[in-house]
């Protein structure tokens, strides 16, 4: 038995030395050897005009390979990972330097990279990042490179006990996200009234009967919306349907007495020529004649079996105001046309706002039951008016602005109107967007590293509509999540939140 156990040791020790000899040894599973465990990962956010990087790598140490997981965002409106593209993470030292690239991504956002420092010291990193012609430039100035295990380990930083909100990448990417730095800039004190969008003079035209009888519309496609030309026809008054007040009885007296008129005039031109007649009734003669026929051209004008009625400009019918067959009398109107090019925002001001209204030039504006915030300077805006009386039964100040149209935008609708007063310079101002309120009480989530986060409570002041004033609760330069704060909530209440500092 004795003899049996010596075999065994004997086996084992070849084994380990058969391993040794062929280089082979074991990895822990971010590529580290064993040992290297009580080395935390260092991370770094840093953000360029166009990207974000959020990169997670051990610490660099000569002799030892340090594998980076380099998070690349696309800045905008929203948030989104690279997909695709080449990048290469170099290790400057003074004349010196390594570098490693790839040209794909492990997953949507992430590029695995890998670096194996040979000196010891200072340096910086640089991330060269190129997709589809698109170039940008990430630097990490300053980052040390230890001369062994023990260095790297004695320099690492205490471990963070804050109450700081995981929040990952991968989560970020699959929602509406984004974030910005708080900065100070000019806000305006604001007066908020009700409002409502009308179409602008000498953009809406009416067209009414020009004489009473029977209307019939030109056309079977004619309703509201309807895209129509300048010149083009749309309704026909006639009134051979009805025995009175019809502009084809009217058009054949005015006929009869064209003939009657031109048949005087004719006799007393022949009659003067011999003084037959007085010039008294010849001139009288005359102006009969000249009015007969100037009655009868305007019957005939635009008549072809009826009295037509065109478009006097190009445009979209916006309403129509009777019937096929309805009885119309002259100078009723039968439907508007808009050019759809001018608005105008009328504003409806509390007589207590009197005096704060007299510096307004501007006004964000929101439609009911909107989510969209306009703005009368970005749609060409000018202001027309400001009243000096309130109106009819009304104890309100009207305040214009003509403003071009845009998609969305409708004559009718009701809106929320924030009137631009007095400038106030230099304040800590935020997007309302990120705001999250809690029992009347609001709050920011400030991003603290590239997947974490800490929910602030804010103090406010005015805003409008757009951006808003904060008095208390963040800095100036701090990043704030301006899109998706509601998701990291929704996910902290949920909690689905994963743990902080997750591998990759």
């Amino acid at each position: 038995m004795k003899y049996f156990f010596a075999v065994c040791l004997l086996v084992t020790g070849l084994m380990a030395c058969r391993q040794n000899e062929a280089g082979e040894h074991t990895h822990n599973e971010d590529g580290s050897h064993p040992g290297e465990e009580g080395l935390a990962s260092v991370s770094y956010t840093l953000y360029s005009d166009s990207s974000e990087l959020f990169v997670e790598f051990k610490p660099l140490i000569v002799g030892k390979t340090s594998r980076f997981a380099a998070h690349l965002t696309m800045l905008g409106e929203s948030f989104r990972p690279y997909t695709e593209g080449n990048i290469t993470v170099n290790l400057i030292q003074g004349d010196k330097g390594l570098r490693n690239s790839v040209d794909s991504v492990a997953s949507p956002g992430i590029f695995r990279l890998a670096l194996q420092p040979v000196l010891p010291g200072w340096g910086k990193l640089v991330f060269d990042i190129s997709r589809n012609g698109f170039k940008d430039q990430i630097t990490i100035d300053s980052i040390q490179v230890y001369p062994d295990e023990k260095t790297a380990a004695a320099a690492q930083p205490a471990v963070a006990t804050g109450s700081d909100i995981s929040y990952l990448k991968e989560q970020a990417w699959k929602t509406e996200f984004a974030n910005a730095p708080v900065k100070r800039q000019t806000i305006y004190d604001i007066v908020k009234a009700t409002g409502q969008l009308v179409a602008a003079p000498g953009d809406e035209v009416t067209i009414a009967a020009r004489s009473n009888g029977i209307v019939h519309f030109s056309g079977s496609g004619l309703v509201t919306g309807t895209a129509v030309k300048a010149g083009q026809r749309l309704f026909t008054v006639t009134g051979g349907e009805i025995a009175f007040e019809n502009i084809a009885a009217a058009r054949q007296s005015a006929q009869a007495e064209l003939s009657s008129a031109k048949a005087e005039y004719d006799r007393a031109a022949e009659l003067i020529k011999d003084q037959l007649v007085t010039r008294a009734e010849f001139e009288a003669a005359k102006l009969r004649y000249e009015k007969s026929r100037i009655a009868l051209r305007n019957l005939s004008r635009n008549y072809s079996g009826g009295n037509a009625l065109t478009v006097p400009i190009a445009g979209f019918i916006t309403n129509i105001m009777v019937s096929e067959g309805q009885y119309v009398t002259s100078g009723q109107p039968l439907a508007t046309i808009s050019r759809n090019q001018k608005l105008l925002l009328k504003a409806d001001v509390s007589l207590r706002d009197a005096d704060r209204i007299r510096s307004v030039q501007e006004a964000n504006f929101i439609l009911a039951q909107g989510k969209e915030i306009y703005n009368t300077r970005e749609l060409n805006g000018r202001l027309v008016s400001v009243g000096k009386t309130t109106g009819t039964n009304m104890p309100f100040i009207p305040v214009h602005f003509e403003i071009s149209n845009k998609q969305g935008l409708v004559p009718g609708s009701f809106a929320e109107v924030h009137l631009k007063t007095s400038p106030i310079d230099g304040s800590l101002a935020i997007p309302v967007t990120a705001l999250v309120e809690e029992q009347g009480v609001y709050y920011v989530y400030v991003q603290t590293g590239g997947e974490s986060f800490q929910k602030r409570e804010v103090k406010t002041g005015v805003s409008d509509g757009r951006i808003i004033q904060v008095l208390s609760g963040i800095k100036e330069g701090e990043r704030i999540v301006t899109k998706g704060a509601y998701q990291i909530k929704l996910s902290q209440a949920s909690g689905t939140m994963p743990a902080h500092g997750h591998e990759h």
